[in-house]
């Protein structure tokens, strides 16, 4: 990744990138982070590897969090549980996440770079959505590998609270080991019901 960002020639100071992690999870909650790069990060960052945390393994993850958190202007992280998904919809549980990472900054960014093609709804700022920002722009960047981390160790924590699922493994995901244990154990309250409709029927 080239280590620039739209910032549409405002002061990087002034941006700030979200984005979110688990959307399609069927268990747990939706995170999200916002992070604000100085101009003087961007190098820096791209010379370790910073890019879409998907792309990245785990241990590569981890080694950029802490890198990612001194080298940030702010960061802020928010959640929306499976008990608001399930209440409001995915979207606008996801929209939750991100307001509340953003009121961890210190202060309104001027302009929102949001991952995907669904601008925040409600925000009254300025803000761009950027089709796969995450791989494109490092601020997005950082905030994925921000929310991936951090929820991906919240779901670890979770597995030992909800044994058999194998969270561990697929950190809520719908894989097949993980449809076959909701199955034999039924959903646990962490889980997702209206995820689980097309699996469990309508009475999920």
């Amino acid at each position: 990744m080239a280590p620039a960002d739209p910032w549409g020639g405002r002061d990087p100071h002034d941006c700030a990138g979200l984005d979110e992690v688990g959307r399609g999870s069927l268990f747990g909650p939706v995170l999200a982070a916002a992070v604000v790069l100085p101009a003087a990060a961007l190098a820096p960052l791209a010379a370790a590897g910073l890019t879409d945390s998907k792309k990245l393994t785990a241990r590569r993850r981890a080694a950029l969090v802490p890198r990612i958190q001194t080298l940030a202007l702010a960061w802020g992280i928010g959640q929306a549980s499976a008990a608001e998904i399930d209440r409001h919809g995915i979207r606008s549980a996801t929209e939750c996440a991100m307001t509340r990472a953003l009121q961890h900054l210190p202060a309104p960014p001027g302009l929102l770079l949001v991952d995907g093609v669904l601008p925040l709804r409600g925000w009254a700022g300025e803000q761009l959505t950027l089709v796969a920002g995450d791989s494109h722009c490092l601020a997005i960047a950082a905030a994925s590998v921000l929310a991936k981390q951090e929820r991906d160790a919240l779901v670890q924590r979770l597995a030992r609270r909800f044994p058999g699922y194998g969270l561990e493994r697929h950190v809520g995901y719908g894989t097949a080991q993980h449809r076959e244990a909701i199955l034999r154990l039924g959903p646990s309250l962490a889980h997702r019901r209206s995820f689980l409709r097309n699996l469990l029927g309508p009475s999920a």
